[in-house]
């Protein structure tokens, strides 16, 4: 799939399509960057969402998590992680705490 001059309109991506897109768009600026400083940058897009969260502000708070997102992407790729097959591993169309869907957990 190329995703080269596309807009959001219709444009559907699996997570791993996700992740080839970053590398593909920012790879060479994210090795250079490195992990460090990668992680540096999520964690900045991490507090403008928790400022957008505090000002309720919904158009901000999109914006902001389509970074995190982007940035989470980013760095999963500095350490060759399948974001897919991790969450999957992680959480495997269940709580990972109590095994239901959905959750029957208290907190």
């Amino acid at each position: 799939m190329s995703l080269s001059g596309c807009n959001s309109g219709g444009v559907i991506l699996e997570i791993k399509e996700f992740q080839q897109f970053m590398s593909d768009l920012y790879g060479h600026n994210d090795r250079r960057r490195g992990a460090t400083a990668t992680m540096l940058w999520l964690v900045e897009e991490v507090g403008e969402l928790a400022e957008a969260v505090r000002r309720h502000d919904t158009e901000n708070i999109k914006e902001e998590l389509a970074d995190c997102f982007a940035w989470v992407g980013a760095l999963a790729n500095l350490y060759n992680v399948d974001l897919e097959t991790a969450f999957l591993e992680k959480y495997p169309l269940a709580c990972p705490t109590c095994g239901k869907n959905p959750c029957v957990c208290t907190d």
